[in-house]
């Protein structure tokens, strides 16, 4: 089966759609509901990035980027941009869509002139881990939220 799937602005015309995605019932442990990332990117404003994945009419994920925050209170330079969340619909898991969803993300946080992508994720069965690292995170050896922090270079060569 080929994909073709694009990003799109959570808009009144979608957000019902964006708010019933749902994971594999195995998942809900690892994700946010669609609904209370969209209540964060609210209250963040501008540093969240929310976007619909969509395949034709069908809505199959939501990712929402974090773009240039300070990381670390203590740390003013330390400015970070990567994906925050990321959920799949259950149907649509296996076909592609969270690698175009990644790097959607990996080539937004390029283009605003970063290197480099962050993410997060919580160790355990059924995790997002080994996605993650098969797309060329890796752990930074820090922890956010009681999360792994992963990083990958968006150099070339």
């Amino acid at each position: 089966m080929s994909i073709s799937p694009r990003l799109e602005t959570i808009t009144p015309g979608n957000v019902e759609d964006a708010c019933r995605l749902r994971v594999r019932p195995e998942q809900e442990r690892f994700v946010t509901p669609v609904a209370e990332s969209l209540a964060e990117a609210y209250a963040w404003g501008p540093v969240a990035w929310p976007r619909l994945v969509v395949d034709g009419d069908l809505v199959v994920g939501f990712l929402m980027a974090f773009l240039d925050i300070e990381w670390a209170p203590d740390r003013p330079d330390d400015i970070r941009s990567g994906l925050w969340r990321l959920n799949i619909s259950a149907d649509e898991q296996g076909r592609g869509y969270g690698r175009f969803a990644v790097e959607a993300v990996c080539a937004e946080v390029r283009r605003r002139g970063r290197d480099r992508a962050f993410t997060t994720w919580e160790a355990g069965e059924d995790g997002p881990e080994e996605f993650y690292l098969r797309l060329g995170f890796r752990p930074t050896g820090e922890t956010s939220g009681g999360q792994i922090v992963g990083v990958r270079s968006l150099t070339v060569g």
